[in-house]
C-alpha cells in the first residue's frame, strides 16, 4: 500500500505571510494599512479587466469545439490557418500539458507543423494575465506587444516548416 505524501509548505507559506502582516500591523499601523489601502486600489482596477477575460475565455471555450476548429481549418488558406493557431491559443484557458494529446492527434492526422508551431510560439500570450499587463504597462503597450508576438509567430513557423518535412 503506498502512502501519499501530503505537502504543508502552502500552508506554511501562508502562515508566514499572515505572521508578517501581523508584525507589521502591531509595529506599523501606519504602513500596515498604507499596505491594505495599495492592495484594494490594485485589486480594484484590476477586477474588471479580469471579468472582461473570464468572459470571454467562458464564451470561447463554450461555443468552440475540435469539429469547428477541423471545419474551419481543413482549407488551404495559410492567413486563416494563422489566424485560427494565435487567437486559438490566446482565448484557450487550458494549460499547455491538455493540447499535447490533443496537438498529437491532430499532427498524425491532417495539421501542419508549422500551425502548430504558430500555436505553441503564441501560448507566451496569456490572456488570462492581461488585466496584470494592462495595469503595470497600460494598454496601448500591451496591445502593441501582443500584435507583434502573434506577428513574430509567423518566422517561427517559416524556422519549423524548414526542419520539419510536414
Amino acid at each position: 500500500m503506498t502512502e501519499k505524501k501530503t505537502s504543508y509548505w502552502k500552508w506554511y507559506f501562508l502562515v508566514i505571510v499572515i505572521v508578517l502582516y501581523l508584525t507589521v500591523f502591531f509595529f506599523s499601523k501606519g504602513k500596515f494599512f498604507a499596505i491594505w489601502h495599495s492592495f484594494y486600489k490594485l485589486m480594484f482596477s484590476i477586477v474588471p479587466v479580469l471579468f472582461f477575460v473570464f468572459i470571454l475565455m467562458f464564451l470561447v471555450n463554450y461555443f468552440v469545439s475540435n469539429e469547428i476548429l477541423r471545419k474551419y481549418m481543413w482549407e488551404e488558406s495559410w492567413l486563416k490557418w494563422w489566424f485560427i493557431a494565435i487567437f486559438g491559443w490566446i482565448l484557450s484557458a487550458w494549460p499547455i500539458y491538455a493540447w499535447y494529446p490533443l496537438m498529437e492527434d491532430l499532427q498524425k492526422k491532417w495539421i501542419k507543423n508549422r500551425y502548430l508551431a504558430a500555436f505553441l510560439y503564441n501560448r507566451w500570450i496569456k490572456l488570462q494575465w492581461a488585466p496584470v499587463l494592462i495595469t503595470y504597462f497600460w494598454l496601448t503597450y500591451s496591445v502593441i506587444l501582443l500584435i507583434v508576438m502573434a506577428i513574430l509567430s509567423i518566422p517561427q513557423w517559416i524556422i519549423v516548416e524548414k526542419f520539419t518535412k510536414k
